[in-house]
């Protein structure tokens, strides 16, 4: 038995994580549905809460950068650190959470990012799209599979340890497939062969 709910935002968080850097409107929209949904989460929302908060927070999203288009990347920056933001607060707030450290660490992290993406531009949004994405993967996969469900919330030391390496892993994963599919938009010069030698 699975929770349609998780397979919605897995679906967000896998084009997130593996194709955010191709659109910045895609990527808005995609971090900010994912903000929404994850800022609700940790204050235990429901089903239908959680998918309107994530709703409003992409149509917001996109409305917003729509009209400031030229800081789109400081935008989406802050936005894939406030997803990243949340996964965090969660972790080092184990049982219920604090809004008030939440929004500290959210807002914190969230700010971080916005300003190395605008600084770094299209290198730090790879990095960014591929952390926040890989967050909202874990949430997907332990709201559509209850024997799963620790790789979202884990309770112990092992559980907690293997959820933060997966969490790493999904994120390499996700900056090697958009470095690789994405070179060009992220002015990767291709590796050239070496010439054999004589």
């Amino acid at each position: 038995m699975f929770d349609a709910n998780g397979l919605v935002i897995l679906a967000v968080g896998a084009l997130l994580c593996f194709y955010g850097v191709r659109s910045v409107h895609l990527g808005v929209i995609a971090a900010g549905f994912g903000a929404g949904w994850m800022i609700s989460s940790l204050f235990n929302a429901t089903g239908l809460t959680l998918f309107l908060f994530g709703l409003i927070g992409g149509v917001s999203a996109w409305v917003v950068c729509s009209l400031i288009f030229k800081f789109a990347a400081f935008f989406v920056g802050g936005l894939s650190g406030a997803v990243a933001g949340a996964r965090i607060a969660d972790l080092v707030q184990p049982g219920d959470n604090s809004w008030a450290a939440s929004a500290i660490i959210i807002v914190a992290i969230a700010v971080s990012a916005a300003f190395f993406a605008d600084k770094y531009r299209a290198r730090a949004l790879l990095w960014l799209t591929s952390i926040g994405g890989a967050s909202m993967i874990l949430i997907g996969i332990g709201l559509t599979f209850e024997r799963l469900r620790w790789i979202d919330s884990p309770d112990s030391a092992i559980t907690s340890i293997t959820s933060n390496a997966v969490w790493v892993a999904l994120s390499v994963a996700g900056w090697i497939v958009q470095r690789r599919l994405f070179a060009d938009r992220l002015g990767i010069e291709p590796r050239k062969k070496a010439a054999p030698q004589s």
